[in-house]
């Protein structure tokens, strides 16, 4: 059949709001034209993340009321680390509430004032906490993956050579660990390939250095490889899922993307030493190590959307959702970061508003029009939340991108046809756009909070 369908059905509806253009207009003002200051009450279509916004499954619910909430040695742990294990292979797995306190736990133990870690790209929380630390974050993505309308199939990969580069540079004594991030979220949502994380693996381990996967969106980059990468067209993806993971030393995820479930994160590694430092600070910092910071309940539901999240079903479904919105918006002129993600489309903000300067935000504008427009809150990944000033002259990021993130399970075609036209009606009036300014800010991570208003 040609039709695609959703490999699931509704039990369960929840209400959306709908507002007017007067209302919206008037609640834009009172929230400091910052989408992340709205309330949830005030949006009908939130695309502003897709981290614990899944509609967990039937499994799901009937697996919370099983949680064992014991303090310690709890039941429900020892099926959520059996989960992660059986796709990961890691053999110390060590569970957060969410994924930026696994990056605090795990930064803590290697990193001090003077370390530089290496990613493709950080995205803002693991940035924001290696900042912290007054640690360096260098993004190192490949010249292909910062140019927003080139087709390629692995526009999230590291620079191997930058990285070689960045290690001679630096030394290795600096250089307490390395990290890839799949998919590359500030970077349009791109997949990175086996073979990028192999060689990255081998650069690494050249130089003493662990090497640990940001891997928020496994499953979804696993079935990237799948289809795009020869060799893997036959492979299942909890088989890929196992090859990624076995180049590395460890990683860290936040449970609240393709964990299914709306809340939960962990550190997982083979290194016994980083391992240790990590538990001490588990417990400082989370919980006891069989909760850590979860309750137990959650981490059943976990345990269930580990299985959920590699069915191969669900991943075509999954990625055709955005696969089609992308069709509909590119066919009527919408610049993109292509090829369309899996989890969320990527505008490119340069090209959709070309007359607002970075130093303006055109990423800004453009999400506080889509909600006046027709109540959809996205988020920039811009000059906003990467942008700085050195020395008065203004730093602006590689891309200035507006991500409209994709709840999993949680939005229908209609849905997707109303942002389509919500999107295509904006850019058809982008000369409209104004440019904006920033009012207040906080020193870390300002996007949270930061307070705009236009020019």
């Amino acid at each position: 059949m040609k039709t695609q369908i959703e490999p699931f059905k509704i039990k369960t509806v929840e209400h959306l709001y709908i507002t007017t253009v007067e209302q919206r207009e008037q609640y834009l003002k009172e929230s400091s034209y910052n989408p992340f200051s709205l309330r949830s009450d005030r949006v009908t279509i939130d695309l502003l993340t897709d981290s614990g916004t899944t509609a967990m499954s039937s499994k799901q619910w009937a697996a919370i009321m099983d949680g064992d909430e014991a303090y310690a040695g709890s039941v429900s742990y020892y099926k959520f680390e059996d989960a992660v294990r059986n796709f990961s292979g890691f053999k110390y797995i060590i569970p957060t509430h969410q994924g930026r306190a696994a990056e605090k736990v795990l930064f803590s133990v290697v990193l001090n004032s003077d370390s530089v870690v290496p990613n493709n790209t950080h995205f803002d929380t693991t940035h924001g906490n290696i900042d912290f630390l007054g640690a360096t974050a260098l993004d190192l993505p490949t010249d292909e993956g910062v140019q927003p309308e080139l087709i390629a199939p692995f526009k999230g990969n590291m620079d191997i050579q930058k990285l070689e580069n960045t290690i001679k540079k630096y030394g290795k004594e600096r250089i307490p660990i390395g990290l890839t991030t799949i998919t590359n979220n500030s970077g349009g949502g791109q997949p990175v390939s086996m073979q990028n994380i192999r060689e990255t693996s081998e650069v690494l381990h050249k130089y003493g250095i662990p090497f640990f996967i940001d891997c928020c969106r496994f499953a979804e980059n696993a079935y990237f490889i799948k289809l795009r990468e020869k060799g893997y067209e036959n492979t299942p993806v909890i088989d890929i899922c196992r090859e990624m993971f076995s180049y590395a030393d460890g990683a860290l995820m936040s449970c609240k993307k393709d964990g299914m479930s709306n809340t939960g994160g962990f550190i997982a590694t083979n290194n016994e030493k980083i391992a240790e430092g990590c538990r001490t600070n588990l417990i400082i910092m989370e919980g006891f190590l069989t909760y850590g910071g979860l309750a137990r309940r959650d981490l059943e539901a976990l345990a269930i959307g580990f299985t959920e999240v590699v069915d191969e079903n669900y991943l075509k479904y999954r990625v055709g959702q955005s696969t089609e919105l992308a069709k509909q918006l590119t066919d009527a002129g919408v610049p993109l970061v292509l090829p369309a993600g899996a989890h969320a489309l990527y505008i490119d903000a340069k090209r959709f508003a070309p007359h607002i300067k970075p130093e303006h935000f055109p990423g800004q504008s453009i999400s506080c029009e889509l909600y006046r427009l027709a109540g959809i809150r996205a988020c920039e990944i811009g000059s906003i939340m990467f942008g700085r000033y050195e020395n008065g002259q203004y730093i602006a990021p590689p891309m200035e991108l507006v991500r409209l993130a994709i709840p999993r399970r949680v939005y229908t075609k209609s849905h997707m046809d109303y942002i389509a036209e919500a999107v295509i009606e904006a850019y058809n009036n982008r000369e409209k756009l104004r440019p904006m300014k920033i009012t207040w800010e906080a020193k870390f991570l300002r996007h949270f909070t930061v307070k705009c208003d236009y020019l």
